[in-house]
């Protein structure tokens, strides 16, 4: 029975690890998983907590505002009546004076201040946030080379093995050449040099695709086995509209100043509340009293400040700067990237006709070949002579798989350019 519980765990293992080895994994995985798990998302949740703490704040400005002052004085003259009346006896005040008092002022009307500050502080808030995607978006660039590396490599690889059955097909007819007596061992010791010199490239590339996965399981908080397969993207036919996070930012910084313009102009309206005050001190209300005595009084207060209006003009003069500086860099965003568009399409356009040549080049290089391991085969050339042959199609092939790759990279950049 152990046996047996011992069996079906390895056969379990076996199976999960080659579910790990056989894993497959998509470009737009790659975004999705190196945003979800990139350090700086953890700073989308503390903008958002910030602002909801910053905008609750703010809106107790609405909640009745409770003071307590109090105060000990000595003065050097208090008011007393100038005449002395028979048989009235009139106190007077003493020069030590005391009060305490709490004050409770609710806001009637504040001019929209509350309003706007709080409309300020969401809009801050989202141009952060959208910051943060501008920041996130730039993933897609590394995400882009580690993932486009790695599909070279994969060709690559493809390729040692492709020369290697032909650096062996070449053995084998040398081999028979040497028994027939028209071919010489130098030969096949040229061609088993060649071999171990492919073994060395293999070794590698094996090695360099290795670490470009480690870099991209970092990317992904995700681990990527040496078995992990790549799918290679279909071919991307970019859209010609700009859709950049950028452009969001310039947008909600715009908004910003609307909302500054919209505040400035309720900071110079008046402001009304109503209040009561109540204490205790020497004197009280009554002024002719020399007790300690309870008071209150109540009321509505205007408050209107007008040195506002001496720099408002100034101050609408600096947002209007500010709006300007924003349509600005927006211009120069623009101008910058239509210009990144116009390097990449001609990229493009030159990688589409060098692949065309490319397979040209393939089907003579192919048929040359063929010729020459005939020829290898009848002893007419040595091995040095058909190793140039097959080197030659190796780096037509490799030709074309580098610029098939690096095509697919200068669409993609292309994409992630615009904004798609």
């Amino acid at each position: 029975m152990r046996n047996y519980y011992l069996f079906i765990f390895f056969v379990l293992f076996g199976l999960l690890m080659n579910a790990q080895i056989n894993k497959v994994i998509t470009l737009e995985e790659c975004y999705s998983l190196a945003k979800q798990n990139y350090p700086l998302v953890k700073q989308r949740d503390l903008i958002h907590k910030s602002k909801e703490y910053s905008v609750q704040n703010i809106s107790k400005g609405y909640f009745p505002q409770i003071a307590i002052n109090g105060q000990a004085t000595y003065q050097s003259e208090v008011t007393a009546l100038p005449i002395k009346l028979p048989g009235v006896d009139v106190p007077s005040l003493s020069k030590d004076q005391y009060k305490i008092y709490g004050e409770i002022n609710q806001p009637l009307y504040d001019g929209g201040m509350v309003k706007q500050q709080k409309r300020m502080q969401e809009a801050s808030g989202v141009v952060e946030e959208q910051k943060l995607e501008v920041e996130l978006y730039k993933l897609k660039e590394r995400v882009n080379q580690l993932f486009f590396g790695i599909l070279l490599i994969d060709e690559q690889l493809t390729l040692t093995e492709l020369i290697r059955k032909d650096i062996r097909n070449g053995m084998d007819r040398t081999e028979a050449g040497i028994k027939n007596g028209v071919a010489f061992k130098t030969n096949l010791d040229v061609l088993r040099a060649e071999n171990l010199k492919l073994d060395q490239r293999y070794t590698e590339l094996k090695a360099n695709r290795t670490a470009y996965l480690d870099m991209l399981s970092l990317y992904l908080n995700q681990n990527l086995e040496e078995g992990t397969s790549l799918i290679k993207p279909s071919e991307k036919i970019p859209s010609q509209s700009i859709d950049r996070p950028e452009l969001i930012v310039f947008e909600n910084q715009s908004k910003n100043i609307s909302i500054q313009n919209d505040l400035l102009k309720a900071k110079n309206l008046p402001k009304f509340n109503a209040f009561v005050q109540g204490g205790y001190g020497r004197p009280a209300l009554n002024f002719l009293s020399n007790k300690f005595e309870p008071y209150y009084v109540g009321g509505i207060r205007m408050n209107w400040s007008l040195t506002g209006l001496y720099t408002l003009k100034k101050e609408k003069a600096i947002l209007d700067i500010n709006r300007q500086s924003i349509d600005l860099q927006k211009e120069l965003f623009l101008f910058n990237t239509n210009f990144a568009l116009k390097q990449q399409s001609a990229e493009v356009s030159k990688l589409q006709k060098l692949l065309l040549s490319d397979n040209q080049i393939i089907l003579l290089r192919s048929d040359i070949k063929q010729s020459a391991n005939v020829q290898l085969q009848n002893g007419v050339i040595n091995s040095t002579d058909y190793l140039r042959e097959v080197n030659a199609e190796d780096q037509a092939r490799g030709n074309r798989v580098l610029h098939e790759i690096q095509l697919l990279m200068a669409e993609y950049a292309q994409q992630n350019t615009i904004g798609e």
